[in-house]
């Protein structure tokens, strides 16, 4: 039986601010704002990679208007 390969499904807050390039605390604020959806698991935040690569579209698209 071959083994079951099983791919990440969400990240840490300090997983993300890696990701980001973004300090701990900057990524903890966004996510209490709202910026980047979460959700609660027991004591924990996590984050899906669909709602990392959301929150930078909607940094790119910004960054479109302003510069447009």
């Amino acid at each position: 039986m071959i083994p079951a390969t099983i791919s990440r499904k969400w990240y840490t807050t300090a997983e993300v601010a890696e990701m980001l390039g973004f300090s701990l605390s900057k990524t903890k604020l966004l996510v209490l704002t709202g910026e980047i959806r979460s959700v609660k698991v027991g004591r924990n935040r996590r984050i899906l990679p669909d709602w990392v690569d959301e929150y930078v579209s909607r940094c790119a698209a910004e960054a479109e208007r302003w510069s447009a």
